[in-house]
This record gives C-alpha cells, sequence and structure tokens, in this order.
C-alpha cells in the first residue's frame, strides 16, 4: 500500500513536471524573440554611437596644458570655468561632463564635481545594462528552449512518431542558435562599449586631477 502511495505520488509530480516545464515553452520562444529585436535595436543604438564618436586626444592634451597653467594664476577658476564650457573636440560624454561642471569650477566647488563624476560613472554602467543582461539570459533562455522539447521528442520516438520528434528537435536546435546568436552581439556590444566608456572615465577624472592641482 505504501509502495503504491510512492509510485502514484511520484508519477504525479512527474507529471506536473512535465507540464510545467512544457508550459515555459511557448514563453521561453517569445522572449528569445524579443532578445533578438532588441539586440538588432542596441546594434543600431551602436552604430550611432560610433558614428558620432570622436576623440582628439591630442587636442585634449593641450586644453590640460592650458588648464594647468590657468589654475596657477589668481582668480584661474573663472578661466578654467570658461575652458570647461568650450571644451569640444572630445567624445559627448566628456564634453557634457565639462559643461555640466563648469559652474562648480567657478565657484570651487569641487566635492560637487566629483558628485556628478560619480553619476557619470553610474549612468556608464546602465548603459551597458541591457547587453550584460542579454549577454547572460541569452544562453539560459537558449538552453530553456533546447530542454524542452526533448522531452515531447523522446515520447515521439518511443512512440514512432516521427513527425513529432522531428519538430521538437528543430525547436531544440532554433532556441539554441537565436539564443547564442543573442547573447554572442551583446558580448561584443558590452566589451567595446565598456572600453569606451572606461577612456571615457579616464579622460574626465585626468580633467579633475588637473583642475584640483592647486586645490
Amino acid at each position: 500500500m505504501e509502495i503504491s502511495f510512492l509510485t502514484d505520488f511520484g508519477s504525479t509530480i512527474s507529471y506536473l513536471m512535465y507540464i510545467f516545464s512544457n508550459s515555459l515553452l511557448y514563453p521561453v520562444m517569445i522572449l528569445l524573440m524579443l532578445l533578438v529585436l532588441v539586440i538588432l535595436i542596441l546594434t543600431g543604438e551602436y552604430i550611432t554611437e560610433y558614428t558620432r564618436r570622436h576623440r582628439d586626444p591630442v587636442a585634449f592634451e593641450k586644453t590640460l596644458n592650458t588648464l594647468s597653467k590657468v589654475m596657477k594664476e589668481p582668480n584661474g577658476n573663472e578661466k578654467a570655468a570658461e575652458i570647461f564650457r568650450n571644451l569640444d573636440d572630445q567624445t559627448q560624454t566628456v564634453v557634457s561632463f565639462s559643461k555640466e561642471v563648469a559652474d562648480f569650477v567657478q565657484d570651487k566647488n569641487y566635492t560637487s564635481i566629483s558628485r556628478v563624476a560619480d553619476d557619470y560613472e553610474v549612468k556608464m554602467v546602465k548603459r551597458t545594462e541591457k547587453t550584460r543582461i542579454i549577454t547572460t539570459v541569452g544562453p539560459m533562455l537558449g538552453l530553456m528552449g533546447t530542454l524542452i522539447p526533448l522531452s515531447p521528442a523522446l515520447i515521439g520516438l518511443t512512440t514512432g512518431d516521427i513527425e513529432s520528434l522531428a519538430t521538437n528537435l528543430v525547436i531544440a536546435f532554433a532556441t539554441t542558435v537565436v539564443g547564442l546568436f543573442s547573447a554572442g552581439i551583446a558580448y561584443c556590444l558590452t566589451v567595446v562599449r565598456s572600453r569606451w566608456y572606461w577612456q571615457d572615465m579616464v579622460d574626465i577624472d585626468y580633467l579633475i586631477d588637473v583642475l584640483e592641482e592647486k586645490k
């Protein structure tokens, strides 16, 4: 009696898990297609950002040399603020930061400048969040899409239903490819953008270091 009960209980649990896992197939497939759509949009944003990204290290170094000399002069903060307002020929992030902190430079409010720099660092991390998430979630969904159809495929194999076997295997392989495709593109975008933003933060930190030489 006890063995029969345990067998029935185990069969019920197995059946519920089978139903639950199969019910996830379509949501997984929909999420994978959404990932592809999102990664295509993010790729377009990456191309746009790449075409607009311009950095002139020579001009930047000259600007910093001028800033260093200006900061040694009496009331040099007003001239330094003007330099920050007119900074150009650099990436959009660096130019935006310099214009945003110009008033703080003039007021010698170094604490606020550091806070703005920290905010920019957080913004840069946030910009890569989507691709970093896709890099991790894409293979997970692909693996789920691979494993879920295997159960009905094996059932089709045992019952001689070749059509069901073929259909489920096609779904399994397709979801794997889609998941890996999304993750691969997302990984490339994450690596390149992380390097870009790391360079921007290096330039911003350089600006702050020169500005605070006479602090």
